[in-house]
């Protein structure tokens, strides 16, 4: 790549990560504020794993459509009318008066923020050869991290200072000016690059390109575990992580957030780990094989053991932060079964099925969790958390058991059938 292309590219890809920031920020915040949730607006667990899932339920319903837009107008303009509805919907949450009017908030952030993965990873097959896609990938991830990062201690300190009201009202902004940025400095595709020559599909041409994506016979077998990998580690690091450690373990809401950081830490050396091992070991299916299984060992041990210490608690949130980065090797996979013109639907494709994974376990964790008694004071009992992580070992080893019959994707034939 000429230097001046290659700066472009990376300003492009930061830009893209940036906005990303507040896309994580709003995921993962309830795992702070959830009991601060269920306490004012007087709900159980089951309303704020609805709540929380419900986030995905709206991310994972826009994936299509998306996916439709990215391959007709083209990223830029698709993600920056997605941040403003992101926007709208940051504002509604921020402003809810009651149960009803959060939900409706979520959902809409969860539709508008749905478009900043798939967005980055189209823009980075067409500016970077496809052996830097997931290490590039994995560097944009890492980014959008820090909203994760600034949704555990930082978020815990400033709720006890002024209140989660205006701490969300403030990342609203952000995310207004993330949308005026993506419009000003990002681009498509480069000089020459295919995409911008293209002549526009009608609609009907866009639904065939659709059924060639989901007719692509390793497709069910990526879902599978595109499905439930995010969904379970995500429940725990965005939902049910801060409440166990709070809950079983006495951890304050200040001492649970630094849990979760170190956990969010750990995800982002995760990703810079985990990045470039496809070239490495030029093998991605396998990489997402021992981190999934690896996962759904932590999961099992917490489990299995009744009343562990406290820094065993800890420290298993810790590992499922780093190893969940893995998960990045399955969309790697993915993106390699899939021709340029068909990028945009076949990567939404995947992406509604990590999503609607995730709206679907963080619903269903609140309801295996509401099966049990609450204890003196409304609070959950380990035997809940431990039956809730049992569940999510079952539902992991049974995707791999899919996932293990996908063809592996590896580098060196992408690169060799690129000429």
């Amino acid at each position: 790549m000429a230097d001046h292309r290659l700066r472009q590219a990376w300003i492009i890809v930061a830009t893209l990560a940036i906005a990303y920031v507040a896309s994580h920020f709003f995921r993962a915040a309830n795992v702070t504020i959830g009991l601060d949730l269920m306490r004012d607006f007087a709900i159980g667990p089951e309303a704020l794993g609805a709540l929380t899932g419900a986030f995905f339920f709206g991310f994972s319903a826009m994936q299509i459509p998306v996916g439709f837009l990215f391959d007709r107008y083209g990223p830029r303009k698709t993600v920056v009318g997605m941040l403003v509805l992101a926007t709208i919907g940051g504002s509604v949450f921020t402003l809810a008066p009651d149960w009803t009017t959060l939900l409706v908030g979520r959902v809409l952030m969860g539709a508008g923020f749905g478009v900043m993965l798939i967005g980055s990873m189209v823009v980075i097959s067409r500016w970077f050869p496809p052996n830097m896609f997931s290490q590039v990938t994995s560097l944009v991830l890492a980014v959008g991290l820090l909203g994760n990062l600034a949704a555990t201690s930082p978020l815990a300190w400033g709720v006890q200072q002024v209140g989660w009201r205006p701490l969300f009202g403030a990342v609203v902004v952000f995310t207004a000016l993330a949308a005026i940025a993506v419009w000003l400095i990002v681009r498509d595709a480069p000089a020459g690059h295919p995409f911008l020559a293209r002549t526009p599909e009608s609609p009907r041409e866009m639904l065939r390109g659709l059924g060639e994506v989901l007719r692509n016979p390793t497709l069910k077998f990526i879902l599978a575990l595109n499905f439930c990998n995010y969904a379970c580690t995500f429940t725990v690091q965005g939902l049910w992580g801060g409440p166990f450690l709070r809950e079983v373990h006495g951890f304050t809401a200040v001492e649970a957030g630094h849990v979760l950081l170190a956990a969010v830490i750990a995800y982002q050396v995760g990703m810079l780990t985990f990045g470039p091992l496809d070239r490495i070991l030029d093998t991605r299916k396998w990489i997402a094989i021992v981190g999934t299984l690896a996962v759904a060992a932590v999961l099992a041990l917490l489990a299995a053991l009744h009343q562990p210490p406290a820094w065993l608690a800890a420290g298993a949130m810790i590992a499922i932060g780093y190893l969940s980065a893995s998960s990045t090797m399955i969309m790697a996979h993915g993106r390699g079964i899939f021709p340029d013109r068909l990028i945009g639907r076949g990567m939404a494709t995947m992406n509604t099925s990590v999503m609607l994974g995730v709206a679907c376990m963080q619903t269903l964790s609140g309801i295996i969790l509401g099966l049990f008694e609450p204890l003196a004071g409304g609070t959950r009992s380990e035997e809940a958390y431990r039956t809730l992580f049992g569940f999510m070992v079952v539902v992991l080893v049974l995707a791999v058991a899919a996932y293990s019959r996908a063809p592996d994707s590896k580098p060196s034939e992408e690169m060799r059938a690129r000429g």
